[in-house]
C-alpha cells in the first residue's frame, strides 16, 4: 500500500509510512487509521528562507542610510552656499542613490511580505495542530490582518502570540517581548515613515531637503531595527515548532 502521508512511497510491510515518512525528523504522519485534515509540515525552509529575505531588507536599509546621509551632507553645502562642481557632482549622486535605496526597499519590502505570509499560513496551520483551541482569531486573519484598516494595528500581532503560545515547548508559553518590541518598532516605522517620506517629497529648498534627510535617516533605522527583529522573531518560532514536533508524533484534528 502507498503511505498514508506521503501518497508517493510504498509503506513498509508492516506499518503505513514509508521510510522516508517514519525518519526522526520531527513532524511525523497520525497513526493508523485516522485522516486528519491538517498535517504538521516543517517551517524550517520557509523559517530560513524568510529570515534570508529579511537580512536583504536590513541590509537595502544599511544602503538606505548611507545615501541619506550622502543627500543630507551634500544638502547642507549647498543651503550653505556651496555650488561648485565637485558639489553638483555629489548632489547628483545622491539624487541617484536615494532614488535607487527607495526602489529597493519597495522591491525588499514586497518580497518579504509575500514570503512572509506564506511563512505565517504553515506556522498558524501548524499551531492548530498543537492547540486547536488556542486561537483567538480564525486563520483568514493570517492574511486578512495585514491588510484590513484599523484590524492591522493589532490582528497580526494577535495572530502571531496565539502561535507563539500554542508553538512554546515548556509548561507555561514563554514571554512575548520580542514579539512586542518587533510590532511596535514595525507599526512605528510604517507611520512614521510615511509621514516623513511625504515631508522629503514636499520638500523644494536645499534648507528644506537636508532638515528632511535628517527625519529620513530615522526613519530607516527604525526600518532596519524591526526587519532584524521581525528574523528574530521568524527564526525563534521556526525553531520552537520544530523542537515540539520532536517531542512526540503529531496529534491530527479536523477543522
Amino acid at each position: 500500500m502507498l503511505c498514508t502521508r506521503c501518497l508517493h512511497a510504498e509503506a513498509a510491510p508492516d506499518g503505513v509510512l514509508c521510510a522516508g515518512c517514519t525518519t526522526p525528523a520531527g513532524f511525523a504522519a497520525p497513526p493508523a487509521g485516522v485522516t486528519p485534515k491538517i498535517w504538521l509540515r516543517s517551517p524550517v525552509g520557509l523559517g530560513r528562507a524568510t529570515a534570508v529575505l529579511l537580512g536583504v531588507m536590513a541590509a537595502v536599509d544599511v544602503f538606505a542610510l548611507g545615501a541619506d546621509f550622502l543627500m543630507y551632507d551634500v544638502t547642507g553645502d549647498l543651503a550653505a552656499g556651496d555650488t561648485g562642481a565637485a558639489v553638483l557632482d555629489r548632489a547628483d549622486l545622491a539624487d541617484t542613490l536615494t532614488a535607487a535605496a527607495g526602489s529597493a526597499q519597495i522591491l525588499a519590502l514586497l518580497a518579504c511580505a509575500v514570503v512572509f505570509v506564506i511563512w505565517l499560513w504553515r506556522v498558524r496551520r501548524n499551531a492548530e495542530v498543537f492547540a486547536p483551541d488556542g486561537h483567538d482569531k480564525a486563520r483568514a486573519w493570517v492574511i486578512a490582518g495585514w491588510v484590513v484598516p484599523i484590524a492591522s494595528l493589532w490582528y497580526p500581532r494577535r495572530v502571531v502570540v496565539d502561535i507563539w503560545d500554542a508553538s512554546s515547548t515548556g509548561d507555561r508559553p514563554d514571554g512575548h517581548a520580542l514579539i512586542n518590541v518587533w510590532w511596535t518598532l514595525w507599526l512605528l516605522s510604517q507611520t512614521i515613515g510615511r509621514v516623513l517620506y511625504t515631508a522629503f517629497e514636499e520638500a523644494d529648498t536645499s534648507q528644506e531637503i537636508h532638515d528632511s534627510m535628517a527625519q529620513m535617516m530615522f526613519a530607516d533605522g527604525l526600518d532596519l531595527v524591526a526587519a532584524l527583529l521581525a528574523a528574530a522573531v521568524v527564526l525563534r518560532l521556526t525553531r520552537m515548532q520544530d523542537e515540539k514536533a520532536r517531542q512526540g508524533p503529531a496529534v491530527p484534528v479536523t477543522v
